[in-house]
């Protein structure tokens, strides 16, 4: 195992254990993404979604900076940097997400 511990791990993947929040990291693999974008691809309402990215964001998995009147979000650098393709290497783990 890595530098990352069993705690540092079961933390990222309780925050990841709910269906919408892990849907989100799933679509940004594809890269960053403005908030209509991913409410339109996960199909919940806006203020659900806004929740959820704040739990994401709070836990280091994702990042966001404003583009005009929207907001567009990334997965983290460190979250990037333990991903290879559809792969994140968590450290104790790997979450896999099919294409």
């Amino acid at each position: 195992m890595s530098d990352v511990t069993l705690s540092d791990c079961a933390s990222q993947l309780q925050v990841l254990s709910e269906q919408s929040r892990l849907e989100v990291v799933r679509l940004l693999l594809g890269g960053p993404s403005h908030v209509k974008a991913l409410q339109e691809a996960i199909g919940i309402e806006q203020s659900l979604l806004s929740h959820h990215l704040r739990v994401l964001r709070d836990a280091g998995v994702v990042e966001s900076e404003r583009d005009g009147k929207s907001v567009l979000y990334r997965l983290s650098p460190d979250l990037e940097s333990r991903r290879r393709g559809h792969v994140i290497d968590f450290g104790c783990c790997r979450l896999t997400f099919d294409d």
